[in-house]
């Protein structure tokens, strides 16, 4: 070994030596004294581990919990500090002595004052001149107090976070390992805490032990409780102390007890030992009006004796938490009995008691509101709410649609949470997805998916056969309106069978019927083109497949789809290598391997590359009556029926066309399409490298062909990879836009098909917009009013694409009755919603209808329905369906 390899040798060596020493130092383990403190703010009071800031004029009572038989006498000591090139005034030095009855038994009672940022707990063993010793050595270096303060505040919230994930673990595994695999997950969503995926795939047994390894590297960064793990692990290796001196008060500081870093705090104390006393810090963990004190070694009590510091919360304006909704479009049920309301984004909520008297606020309506008391839970990843008050008698006036907020108090201040939609309905009326009610085959797990509208208060779910039996089957809402079913039909017989769907709060389970049959297996065919990933077998009993091997591509099993007339089974290529090789080839023997060892074999082909297209450019030629609608398209994504889209398409592979090349044009769901040829004029080649294409929806599709529609180029049988193409939209025919003078009156829109639009608005950003509810038979909608500028409109085929209508709006008469009767125009009204109205049964004719009310009590109506109904906005008179 040379001198230099040596010399690295052991600077490394040292260097590790050195960062283990300070890593140790870094462990909190060792029990320190107890403080007891309270925070009173506008007459109220707080225990200190309610309290997350403090304000200028709080009172801080705080006193020495320490045993009577203490033998060293410790002086308690609070000093507030402002900024770390700022030195407090001695006023700011509060001290009383621990071992006196007065201080023992009130402590020190102290307001916050002006200018103050940070405060500092000082326990300082009794000698000569103690006091004023201390008040120097923080005067000298304020910095690196401030710098303390942050730290040790930081610390305390971090190690909170990681208490409260350790402690769950250890309790979990205690009372059932096997649930780890789920609620860790949770755990560390809910605290900002980085798991090891590799834990969760070992035996039970074992995960707790490997969740709980490398907890100094758990804490992860959040936007409430900034973690400084990269700082340590990036920053420079100097004296933290010295920086702090000249530099600005950080938010937070760079210290963290769970990395193992040469960076510990008790570097910024090693810079001012003094020969009197050797501050050392302590962590705080707080609970109600206690502080536990923890330190990372013992104190001294020959001089230099030990000081211990701690830090209470900072002195400034709340920090109110950035809670929100796993799932902001989430959709919950009011009855479930154990109702949790995923959340995310603040981990404080769940490891410290500054949220507190949380309650969950349900509004429904006509203003009924219920308060339901609310609990930050890190194992569920949520708050769980006590719906043990809430029966069919409260539930009864919340109405089917009910508002949920989280609210409560950060402290002293007021906090309003993030909001959540429930459901407080029974009456659904469950099927089965398109298709599926032929599939289901005996002999096997089957998986089928139900639907409502909406499921989020499914119970449980048991399938009954024949002779009476009960089976459980399991479930998971894979949507807001649907739900997947694994049924156990392993041991069924073909025939008639039961599903009981059970809900929260419904007294008896409701009866879904299904009929499974018997299938034999069998093998179809596979079909594979040269160069593709994949392929698909098709047949029965395709659930048994484990491999399949053509031309010596092997494919492993991927996607399993079920229908009326068979299975589909995707496959994969496992050795791209060798797929890559393989030539088309009519006539080829695939082999397929099954999970009990049998071997198939079927007759196969490996099918010519696929051919492929890219799309040039499109243009939208609109009909005279699409002209004559009375709307303006946004954009060539939008092709109306009647008009004639041109298109161009460039060769890829092959990167000729010919003659025998044609382009097929059909909608998403594939119910209806067209073949564009050379020979029927829908094709036409510019070169050989490009093609124009054009058709006209109406006449390609038919009249009652809308939505999304795609394209692809077929060479010598062999289809391309289908791509979009545009949107096919109905329009509806506007004639006139009447507005009153009186801008708060909505306009009147009359037209034909006016159910082909699917809302209107006075901007492009569709605030305020009026929803035409399905089915809408009127000639007249109310529409709000244009304020001199243009209305907006969303089609029901294509709602995510903005248009202009282009009519001109006209002066409309006083809607008073005697203008009504000089022209003919029925009275304002305020129809109903379809889309607000329960569907279960049709409201019932109302007084209102017969007697039409006067504008402004239509008005008062509209503002009461829901918020996109088919009625304007608040300020807005709606009028009547009828011309």
């Amino acid at each position: 070994m040379t001198m230099a390899s040596r010399f690295s040798f052991i600077l490394a060596a040292s260097i590790v030596a050195a960062a283990a020493a300070h890593a140790s130092r870094a462990r909190f383990d060792l029990a320190g004294p107890t403080l007891e403190a309270t925070v009173t703010h506008d007459h109220q009071t707080l225990g200190i581990a309610q309290v997350p800031n403090l304000a200028v004029g709080d009172r801080i009572k705080i006193k020495a919990d320490l045993p009577r038989d203490q033998s060293v006498h410790y002086l308690l000591i609070v000093a507030f500090l402002s900024g770390s090139t700022n030195p407090p005034p001695p006023r700011w030095f509060t001290y009383c002595d621990t071992w006196k009855r007065r201080c023992a038994h009130r402590g020190i009672d102290v307001a916050v004052p002006h200018g103050a940022e940070q405060v500092l707990v000082f326990l300082a063993p009794q000698t000569g001149g103690d006091f004023k010793t201390l008040v120097g050595a923080v005067r000298g270096r304020p910095g690196a107090f401030v710098r303390t303060a942050q730290d040790l505040n930081q610390a305390m919230l971090d190690r909170s976070r990681l208490d409260v994930y350790l402690s769950a673990v250890r309790r979990l595994n205690d009372l059932d390992p096997s649930r780890l695999r789920k609620t860790a997950p949770l755990l560390a969503r809910s605290l900002a805490i980085v798991v090891d995926p590799k834990c969760l795939q070992l035996i039970p047994d074992l995960q707790a032990p490997c969740l709980l390894a490398r907890r100094e590297s758990m804490i992860l960064e959040d936007g409430h409780s900034t973690s400084i793990v990269e700082a340590l692990t990036s920053g420079p290796e100097s004296d933290l102390a010295m920086q702090a001196s000249y530099t600005p008060a950080l938010r937070f500081g760079y210290y963290s007890p769970y990395v193992a870093s040469v960076l510990d705090i008790a570097r910024i104390f090693d810079s001012f030992r003094t020969a009197q006393y050797d501050y050392i810090p302590a962590l705080a963990t707080l609970r109600g009006e206690r502080i536990e004190l923890s330190l990372n070694r013992p104190p001294t009590f020959t001089e230099p004796k030990t000081v211990l510091v701690t830090a209470l919360p900072a002195v400034e304006p709340p920090q109110l938490p950035p809670l929100h909704a796993v799932d902001p479009k989430g959709i919950y049920c009011a009855r479930k009995h154990s109702l949790v309301l995923p959340v995310e984004g603040a981990p404080l909520v769940f490891s410290t008691a500054y949220a507190h008297g949380m309650k969950l606020r349900l509004e429904g309506k006509d203003g009924k509101r219920i308060e339901l008391p609310a609990r930050a839970d890190a194992v569920k990843g949520g708050f769980v709410i006590d719906t043990a008050a809430l029966g069919d008698a409260a539930t009864g006036g919340l109405g089917d649609q009910v508002k949920g907020v989280l609210h409560g108090d950060w402290g002293f201040t007021s906090y309003e949470g993030p909001t959540f939609q429930l459901i407080n309905d029974q009456r659904y009326d469950w099927h089965l997805a398109d298709g599926e009610s032929n599939a289901l085959i005996v002999g096997r797990e089957d998986t089928i998916h139900l639907r409502a509208s909406s499921v989020s208060c499914i119970d449980d779910v048991m399938l009954r056969d024949p002779d009476g039996k009960e089976l459980k089957v399991d479930w998971k809402a894979g949507k807001p309106d649907e739900v997947e079913l694994k049924l156990p039909l392993q041991k069924a017989k073909p025939g008639s069978l039961t599903l009981l769907v059970r809900e929260y709060g419904a007294k008896a389970p409701r009866p879904v019927p299904l009929t499974a049959f018997a299938a034999a297996g069998r093998l179809d065919g596979f079909s594979y083109h040269a160069g593709d990933a994949v392929g698909t077998l098709r047949g029965s009993r395709l659930d048994e497949v484990s491999g399949l091997e053509l031309a010596g591509v092997r494919f492993a099993p991927q996607t399993l789809s079920t229908g009326q007339h068979g299975d589909d089974l995707t496959l994969s290529v496992v050795n791209p290598g060798a797929a890559s090789a393989v030539q088309p080839e009519r006539k080829v023997i695939a082999t397929v391997q099954l999970k009990d060892g049998r071997t198939l074999t079927l007759s196969s082909a490996v099918l010519p590359p696929r051919p492929r297209s890219v799309l040039i450019a499109k243009s939208v030629h609109p009909s005279r009556a699409d002209r004559a609608s009375g709307i303006r398209l946004g954009g060539d994504a939008q092709l109306p029926q009647d008009a004639r889209l041109v298109f161009s398409v460039r060769a890829v592979a092959p990167a000729r066309f010919d003659r025998r090349t044609t382009l097929d044009v059909a909608t998403v769901d594939g119910s209806e399409a067209t073949t564009l040829t050379l020979d029927n004029g829908g094709l036409t080649l510019e070169n050989a490298h490009v093609a124009i294409a054009q058709f006209r929806a109406s006449k390609a599709f038919g009249r009652a062909a809308f939505g999304p529609v795609q394209f692809r180029i077929t060479v010598d049988g062999v289809a391309g990879a289908w791509q979009p193409l545009a949107t096919v939209v109905r329009l509806p025919t506007l004639r006139t836009l009447q507005c009153p003078d009186t801008r708060t009156i909505a306009c009147k829109l009359s037209g034909s098909q006016l159910f082909l639009i699917d809302s209107v608005a006075a901007n492009r950003d569709f605030h305020d917009a009026v929803a035409v509810p399905d089915g809408f038979p009127g000639e007249a909608l109310p529409v709000p009013h244009t304020h001199g500028g243009s209305l907006y409109v969303k089609l029901r085929d294509d709602p995510t694409a903005v248009d202009r209508l282009t009519l001109a709006a006209r002066r409309l008469p006083p809607p008073h009755r005697e203008a009504s009767h000089a022209t003919g125009m029925p009275q304002p009204a305020a129809p109903e919603s379809p889309r607000s109205a329960p569907t279960a049964a049709p409201t019932p004719p109302t007084p209102a209808a017969a007697a039409p009310p006067p504008p402004a009590a239509a008005a008062t109506a509209a503002s009461a329905a829901s918020p996109r109904a088919a009625v304007a906005p608040a300020s807005v008179a709606p009028l009547t369906h009828g011309p």
